[in-house]
């Protein structure tokens, strides 16, 4: 990588969530931090107030400097009020994703020993009674009234220091059991510098938040960065569906949004790919270069306009990206950027600006962090991706053994991810280590690569790839509008829809298997196409819980049996580079 990738710029350094909380509330007091869309505006002066009155309300229930306190609650201003709440008490927040079971959230709740419970009254009717009876408080983050309360006492709060726990992170991934990532302030502000450094933003960006807040990625790069620039977020209060986002684009128009891969591949297959395969011409047109770029170019102007013609950064993370809706964004002058990180590392590890994004990378190791290979196979170049940053966690709650394996003799940190280096340091992920399957005469396989090309098919929303008895097997969730459209043309012939679904499908999957295999090498052939009848089971980043669709281990063909697939490190990293099961690799 060349020493002038990143110019050097003047970000003021903070060392603590309470130092960058302070700062904000006074240097920004009358700008807009935080709004609802089609609801109230609060300032950074109302922010400072509230998050005040968080750590009066945590203190007056007994809670002191080194406490957990839970977050559990859907996305709105007053989550990130009471992140910055308990962390510049020097307590330690743990938030908790939304898509987590109440036995799940029990359990995370009581192992992380929390003491207090910031609850959206949605999520609040999944926990136990049993649960809610531990804590010393529980405070609803619609309004910040007290729920319950069963300690009275006066706590204390303490200046955080840059080595202090702030977050638990108990992450979802592609494998069954969650682990609590401990990440320390100085951590989290680094990725203030990191994300600075390849791109800039200041009091004029606005972003709308469309992911979980419990996810590193968008808690790190969507909130804690953004409040610390005097930028302004404009949160959703509903799944942000076609139509839900659509009037909130129009209306936002938003400079910078953080999007995991899903949102703009249906955006590819149902707006873009559909139209240019619905006639012949459109379909001859489509396979001439230079057409196809003109038509990505037209049909990039309309996704601008879309998105309100101000948006200057469209942030891709928490899975792989298909290859075929990543060369759209480019050709059509969208200005999209993939990043690469995990849960683990805060997340950030690699990514590029907009302006120098190349096909299939996730661009090159970010200013302050080391990424090297170990194991490089000397044929293909590819080895793991190990890692030295600020970010890193100080490991696993609880968990000595598994914080142990994910760290090699020197102190890197294990990514989990297959990945290699170009000539000028620029990473591609090839996916992840334990995925990767060994083909009958020793060849790497990559299912990664093979539902990239499985995806491109219109008629497929989803897939994942896996041994069975040494052949490759296609698990696939078909577009359903997509193939009952095609049904319509030519129904008459069938007694029913059903039959005509049914005949329908039998024969996409050998035309899918004949369309995958001209595609891809003689090994990673795919043998028989399955189709899986209901969505994959996914991770609040859309990632498929691979775990569950191994048919190959246990001898099972059921989907929701435990399997010994599930790697000793699993938590969830969020990478660009992969479907994950073992780090939460973040892209």
């Amino acid at each position: 990588m060349s020493a002038g990738m990143y110019q050097k710029r003047n970000v003021m350094t903070f060392n603590t969530l309470g130092e960058l909380v302070r700062n904000s509330v006074e240097q920004f007091a009358s700008r807009v931090a935080f709004s609802m869309f089609e609801g109230d505006d609060v300032t950074y002066a109302e922010a400072g107030r509230r998050i005040e009155k968080v750590r009066e309300i945590l203190t007056g229930a007994g809670l002191s400097a080194g406490d957990k306190v839970a977050l559990l609650s859907s996305s709105m201003p007053n989550w990130g009020i009471c992140y910055f709440a308990v962390t510049s008490a020097g307590m330690t927040v743990v938030p908790i994703l939304p898509d987590f079971s109440g036995e799940e959230l029990d359990m995370i709740i009581g192992h992380s020993e929390a003491k207090a419970l910031l609850v959206s009254d949605k999520l609040f009717t999944k926990l136990s009674k049993s649960t809610i009876e531990r804590l010393n408080v529980v405070v609803r983050t619609k309004n910040l009234g007290i729920i319950s309360q069963h300690v009275h006492g006066q706590g204390t709060v303490a200046e955080p220091k840059p080595e202090d726990l702030a977050a638990i992170i108990y992450t979802s991934g592609t494998t069954s059991k969650p682990k609590g990532v401990m990440l320390t302030h100085a951590a989290l502000c680094a990725q203030v510098r990191l994300s600075s450094s390849i791109f800039p933003i200041d009091g004029n960006d606005v972003f709308l938040s469309v992911l979980p807040l419990s996810h590193t990625y968008e808690c790190s790069i969507g909130l804690i960065y953004p409040f610390s620039m005097g930028s302004r977020v404009v949160y959703m209060d509903r799944p942000p569906t076609a139509s839900a986002l659509m009037p909130a684009l129009r209306s936002v128009r938003p400079t910078v949004m953080l999007i995991v891969p899903l949102i703009i591949e249906k955006i590819y297959r149902h707006q873009v790919l559909a139209k240019f395969n619905s006639t012949r011409f459109w379909r001859l047109l489509y396979r001439i270069g230079f057409t196809r770029r003109y038509l990505h170019r037209v049909a990039g102007k309309k996704l601008m306009k879309l998105f309100g013609k101000r948006l200057r950064f469209l942030g891709i993370g928490g899975s792989k990206l298909d290859s075929q809706a990543e060369k759209f964004l480019l050709e059509s002058g969208v200005p999209y950027a993939i990043g690469y990180g995990l849960t683990e590392t805060a997340p950030l590890l690699a990514g590029a600006a907009p302006s120098q994004v190349r096909l299939g990378s996730t661009g090159p190791q970010a200013p302050g962090v080391t990424l090297r290979l170990e194991n490089i196979n000397p044929e293909t170049r590819q080895g793991e991706i190990v890692a030295k940053t600020p970010s890193i966690m100080l490991g696993y709650y609880k968990n000595p053994e598994a914080t142990a394996e994910v760290f090699t003799a020197d102190g890197w940190f294990r990514t989990g991810d297959l990945g290699e280096f170009d000539e000028d340091g620029w990473l591609y992920i090839k996916g992840r280590l334990k995925n990767m399957i060994v083909g009958p005469c020793g060849e790497n396989i990559y299912p990664e690569d093979i539902e990239s090309v499985l995806n491109s098919h219109v008629c497929i929303a989803d897939s994942i790839v896996t041994e069975q008895e040494g052949r490759l097997v296609a698990l696939v969730h078909f577009n359903r509008d997509e193939i009952e459209a095609m049904i319509d043309d030519w129904r008459d012939e069938w007694n029913t829809k059903k039959e005509a679904w049914e005949a329908k499908t039998e024969q996409l999957k050998k035309e899918i298997m004949d369309f995958v295999n001209a595609k891809v090498s003689r090994f990673s052939r795919i043998s028989e196409v399955v189709e899986e009848k209901e969505e994959f089971i996914k991770t609040p980043t859309q990632k498929i819980k691979r775990f569950l669709y191994n048919r190959n281990k246990k001898g099972t063909d059921n989907p929701g049996a435990e399997t010994n697939d599930s790697p000793a490190t699993a938590s969830a990293p969020e990478t660009t580079g992969s479907a994950v099961p073992a780090n939460d690799t973040e892209a």
